[in-house]
């Protein structure tokens, strides 16, 4: 009866991952043929940034004319002529079928001026309490079918000073800390377009997220790398929400804030999530949430290094923004030095409303395969009696039981068929099952080194 018991958990928990994900089956993208190309007239300037008598010079018309002229299912090709690497931009609008590729050697610098970016004269590149106040760098409203690809760089130079200020956009954002919102541009945000693809191609420097996708049926993210150190805050990598059949693979993500952050606010759902085979480090972990009141389901996580980060695997929601996140799998995933390796949080304290009719309920979530190196705390949050977190732990060890600190309540804790080498306690806590033998995830060869994203000279 045992061994019966035991096959039909391990039986229940295959299932679970066969539909807790992206419904599509996904193969590395290849990059379309391309319609035209554009070539750099700039040169970067130690490595970083461009000439100051350069600043005025854009390709912003250039690129988007090509854009706009380019057939669907081909590219438009922004590259390198000689010594010529670096192009300059303000906001760009891609269309439908149409693949923006950053060739390799080639950088395509975001515009330092605030005007560029203004949704209403003035709006951007300050801190206010108003909505949002800038156009992202490159925007897709409705395409179908369109990518941003290349071996290239897209570089949206957080750190410089803004053009007429003496601020960085990084800036803006650490003085938003105690009041306001900074109205900073993100590098691209994509609303409704259905079957999208970033492949290879390196985000760093942006002045707020890096991608935003949403309302929209199918988008891929395929060997992307993301770098932007801590001191851009608020600089999510990529952020899927309400939006269904999602797959980011092959990444390497160092950010300021979320490596990823699923989104679920209404109206949603948010369903059908793959996130695989991908390294993070520096940022605040692989997190759903914090908005969930459009609720969420069938999310699994598999195959992924998380190194030296605030977080680890988060949930995280309130009782303003709370809804159901339901048939999460986490599963063969690395931590390490992470401060928060787990944190399950009901009660997350950021930007909360007055309105507490939203509670959040994090049920049928698996953790399996799971190893913790290093310190931290693991927290377990139930929002209360009546919205208990419902969490399985199969096979999931801490390395060293006294660098970890624990904090449960309101929780109902699955623990087996696996090795399992702790147990959670706290108030309305409650523990079903027992950990059995077996081998533990094996994290050999699972942390990497970042990537370099130099942009050379």
């Amino acid at each position: 009866m045992k061994m019966a018991a035991v096959l039909a958990i391990t039986l229940e928990s295959a299932a679970l991952c066969v539909w807790a994900q992206d419904t599509r089956t996904v193969i590395e993208p290849r990059i379309p043929p391309v319609c035209s190309s554009v070539a750099a007239k700039l040169k970067v300037v130690d490595g970083k940034t461009l000439a100051p008598e350069d600043e005025s010079k854009a390709d912003t018309q250039r690129i988007q004319q090509a854009l706009d002229a380019c057939p669907a299912g081909q590219g438009v090709e922004l590259k390198v002529d000689g010594a010529n690497r670096a192009l300059l931009s303000g906001p760009l609008q891609l269309r439908a079928g149409v693949t923006l590729v950053v060739a390799k050697g080639a950088v395509l610098f975001a515009s330092r001026n605030p005007r560029d970016y203004d949704v209403t004269p003035g709006s951007c590149g300050v801190v206010n309490n108003g909505g949002r106040g800038c156009k992202p760098l490159i925007a897709g409203d409705n395409v179908a079918n369109a990518g941003v690809m290349g071996d290239g760089i897209i570089d949206g130079r957080g750190w410089a000073q803004l053009e007429g200020q003496t601020v960085s956009w990084w800036d803006l954002a650490q003085q938003a800390r105690t009041n306001g919102h900074q109205q900073c541009p993100r590098i691209l945000v994509l609303n409704g377009c259905n079957n999208f693809t970033l492949y290879k191609i390196t985000l760093k420097n942006s002045p707020n997220f890096h991608v935003a996708y949403n309302g929209g049926n199918g988008f891929t993210a395929w060997g992307v790398v993301i770098d932007t150190p801590k001191a851009g805050r608020n600089t999510d990598g990529i952020d899927p929400g309400n939006s269904t059949n999602i797959t980011i693979t092959h990444c390497y993500i160092n950010a300021g804030d979320d490596n990823v952050a699923v989104k679920a606010g209404r109206p949603g759902p948010t369903t059908n999530i793959t996130i695989s085979h991908n390294h993070f480090y520096a940022g605040h972990g692989v997190s759903i949430g914090s908005e969930t009141d459009g609720g969420l389901r069938n999310m699994l996580v598999t195959d992924l290094s998380i190194d030296g980060a605030d977080n680890g695997i988060r949930i995280k929601s309130n009782a303003s923004r709370g809804g159901k996140v339901e048939h999460v799998v986490y599963d063969d995933v690395c931590i390490r030095d992470t401060k928060n390796p787990i944190l399950m949080d009901t009660h997350y304290s950021a930007a909360p409303t007055p309105n507490h009719d939203h509670v959040p309920l994090f049920t049928d979530i698996m953790l399996r395969n799971v190893r913790i190196e290093g310190q931290g705390k693991v927290t377990l949050d139930g929002y209360d009696e009546q919205h208990r977190l419902g969490i399985t732990f199969d096979n999931v060890v801490i390395d060293d039981l006294k660098k970890i600190k624990f904090a449960s309540s309101h929780a109902v804790v699955k623990i087996g068929p696996g090795p399992v080498n702790f147990k959670p306690e706290g108030v309305d806590v409650t523990v079903e099952g027992s950990a059995g033998q077996g081998a533990e995830n094996s994290c050999q060869a699972k942390f990497v080194p970042m990537p370099s994203t130099a942009v050379g000279n």
